[in-house]
């Protein structure tokens, strides 16, 4: 892709950076786009210093632009012609007299180009250097951590055998001392005492050190599940949280479930180990025996471990979810079925030979006070754990059909509660519960799932994703099902990369800084820095927007909405910057040619809507920004915003119809930028023995100038679905076939 392309992708924020490079017309970005191929593939920077090579560059500049101009001429695209006719005679101008000042200039821009792409990556890198290097040596040590306790365990190992060789040498010796001590002298039995006592000695001393590595041995392993319980299992369960409303984060379990086993094994051949020494102590003890004093402390320190390890390596790995509303986790609706995945991250072949009943229920400890839900879990709520529902053979259980069924009471009632929430805020937890038993180890586990929301119809649906939202943004603490009585502020920080991850998890791109920027001046007002704002949950998600009547959130869901069903191609590409006030629009498009257009989102449409804005130079040397009434789901259900685009007319003097959208901004030329979008070609209709029809839209210009950025409104009034037979030839457009 050449290097022209690769800008043209690039954010709103590179965009403008490129539209501020190109403002001086001896280098026009017309010039830039359509000759793109040939400007790349020169060498401008050796004509800076070759006069020679420069007049070359130079003619051939002019006879490239002469080839464009005749290719609009016969495409019959007028102002384009007239455009590359005042290009050359300005180039011819500048750069007649003196064609290396034209070779410095291009070699200039294109230096300029480079360092906006270098930026891009280098801003890219910024982003990913925070987090992954410090990750990788993390995870380094880590490893090198379990490496160093596998490797001291197998020392232990063979300190115990050599241990067990030199017990059964002493004992040996000890039992023959004894049988032959009747018939040996006083001399030759204390010699023999000697020997033994000195054995004993050394047997003592090698006990002692034994026991000292497998302190030693348990110190590493409490420094490493501490980092893994505490760090990379706490580290893990936020990221989940923040993945749970949209955040790009990589949630799997394979990394921590293989640490959580090799630790896990490591721990368990300790205990194994410590009760050999058990066994050693029971055959041979003395006064001051460390495996009798010492011992017992350390098999309760090796224990105490497992059960912290195996009891917090119990997780739910897949959150409750709808099937139908997979990128809305946590919101429930009664007698609406979800699925919900716990996971053991302890992967022992033979703890999956053991049937490990797992049992769900929901508010075991629920808030006290009359007017909290209470509710039943319908379907089957007790499944046995294997290996058979993991990809790779890790112990779960996936429940698919569970069901929440609202408890009836006869008492009390909503809102009797001394802190009164409504159901949107209201917060349940889900708990799991089983048995282990494994090398005399029995343990009941349990764990739980984040906070869920349950609703009883659809309409509260976006109520209760706002909850979620604002909840594992602003909350760490999993049972806090009171978060809603006294909710905290959001920074703007925190709250400006939620709002991002709604689109980039819902469609193939975020939003970036320009359009948060309105987002922020639209709650906050106008201000230089926004990063020490914040906002209340109720302006958030229940307060009505200045002159409307519904909240921000609602407005921002019925945006995405819109996109998902009828737009998501076009913001996908690029090609809506969507978030933009009346004031920056005006910014952006005032110093562009007549015709440059863009796509925003109204500000006064509950279940969205997208406008088209577009700049008219007069001949006074003024300009005027027409606006268009937004497009809503009633009009975008009958036609495409890329056939609207398209066949977009404006009545203008004696009735004549004028396309007034030709550039979307910056430069695109309008076919370009959504031809690939139309839902049909001149292709394909030679054979049709129909006259060709399309539906279009039309505005009518006011017979007086309204004032600059005000709406023209559309003919059709948003009417399309209902239209009648009669009325429908004021909207088609009939080309007549070959």
């Amino acid at each position: 892709m050449s290097q022209w392309e690769n800008l043209k992708q690039l954010d709103t924020k590179y965009l403008e950076q490129l539209d501020i490079l190109y403002q001086n017309e001896n280098f026009p970005m017309d010039v830039r786009e359509y000759l793109s191929h040939w400007i790349e593939t020169q060498d401008w920077d050796k004509a800076t210093t070759n006069y020679s090579l420069a007049t070359i560059l130079y003619q051939n500049l002019l006879d490239q632009i002469n080839n464009q101009y005749s290719r609009f001429l016969q495409e019959k695209k007028f102002v384009c012609q007239h455009n590359f006719k005042r290009y050359r005679q300005n180039m011819q101008a500048c750069f007649g007299e003196d064609p290396v000042l034209l070779a410095k200039v291009v070699a200039a821009y294109l230096k300029q180009e480079k360092k906006i792409l270098s930026d891009v990556v280098e801003d890219q890198q910024a982003v990913l250097g925070q987090t992954q290097p410090m990750d990788s040596e993390r995870h380094q040590d880590i490893e090198q951590k379990i490496i160093g306790l596998r490797n001291g365990v197998q020392a232990c190992e063979q300190e115990l055998k050599f241990l067990e060789e030199q017990q059964d040498e002493f004992d040996f010796k000890f039992k023959t001392y004894k049988f032959q001590e009747s018939n040996n002298s006083s001399k030759q039995i204390a010699e023999e005492m000697k020997v033994l006592q000195k054995m004993l000695n050394i047997l003592d001393s090698n006990r002692k050190k034994v026991i000292d590595k497998f302190s030693e041995l348990l110190k590493e392993a409490e420094e490493l599940l501490d980092t893994l319980v505490k760090e990379e299992l706490a580290d893990w369960k936020r990221r989940q949280q923040k993945a749970c409303i949209g955040a790009p984060l990589d949630v799997c379990l394979d990394q921590l479930e293989n640490w959580f086993t090799a630790s896990a094994v490591c721990l368990f051949q300790v205990k194994r180990l410590l009760k050999k020494l058990e066994e050693l102590g029971i055959k041979l003890t003395y006064e001051k025996d460390p495996f009798k004093t010492q011992r017992p402390a350390l098999e309760k320190q090796a224990i105490s471990l497992l059960t912290c390890l195996i009891k917090s390596a119990f997780v739910v790995e897949n959150q409750p979810c709808m099937p139908l509303q997979s990128k809305m986790p946590l919101v429930l609706r009664t007698s609406s079925q979800f699925s919900v995945k716990p996971r053991l991250l302890v992967k022992l072949p033979e703890v999956g030979n053991h049937l490990m009943n797992l049992k769900a229920c929901i508010d075991k400890n629920p808030p006290s006070g009359k007017g909290y839900r209470k509710f039943n879990i319908l379907g089957t709520n007790t499944k046995a754990m294997n290996m058979t529902e993991s990809r790779f053979g890790g112990l779960c259980v996936d429940f698919r059909h569970l069901q929440l069924k609202e408890q009836k009471s006869g008492i009390g009632g909503k809102g009797s509660n001394e802190v009164s929430l409504i159901v949107t805020e209201e917060l349940h937890i889900i708990s799991f519960e089983t048995e282990l038993v494994y090398q005399e180890l029995n343990l009941t586990l349990e764990t739980c799932t984040l906070p869920v929301v349950v609703i009883s119809n659809a309409s509260q649906l976006l109520s209760g994703w706002a909850s979620v939202v604002w909840y594992n943004m602003l909350c760490s603490d999993p049972k806090n099902l009171m978060f809603f009585s006294n909710p905290p502020m959001a920074p703007w920080n925190q709250l400006s990369g939620a709002l991002s991850w709604q689109f980039s998890s819902n469609t193939k791109r975020q939003l970036d800084p320009d359009q948060l920027n309105m987002l922020a001046e639209k709650l906050f007002g106008s201000q230089p820095n926004y990063a020490d704002c914040c906002i209340t949950w109720a302006k958030f998600s229940k307060e009505n927007l200045l002159k409307q009547n519904f909240s921000f959130w609602l407005w921002l869901q019925g945006i995405l909405e819109l996109i998902k069903k009828y737009l998501e191609d076009i913001w996908n590409d690029g090609n809506i910057i969507g978030f933009l006030s009346k004031k920056r629009e005006r910014s952006l498009l005032k110093r562009m040619p007549t015709g440059t257009f863009l796509l925003r989102f109204s500000e006064s449409c509950k279940d969205g809507g997208i406008t088209f804005s577009w700049v008219e130079h007069l001949p006074n040397g003024g300009y005027k920004i027409r606006s268009v009434e937004p497009y809503t789901k009633t009009h975008l259900t009958n036609i495409s915003l890329s056939e609207i685009v398209r066949s977009y007319k404006v009545m203008a003097d004696e009735n004549v119809p004028e396309h007034p959208l030709l550039y979307l901004y910056p430069n695109i030329p309008k076919d370009e930028a959504f031809g690939k979008y139309y839902s049909e070609s001149e292709a394909g209709l030679q054979n049709n023995k129909y006259l060709r029809t399309r539906l279009i839209v039309v505005s009518e210009r006011p017979s007086t100038d309204i004032p600059c950025g005000e709406g023209l409104e559309m003919i059709d009034e948003g009417c399309l679905e209902n239209i009648e037979l009669s009325d429908l030839m004021e909207f088609l457009e009939t080309d007549t076939l070959p």
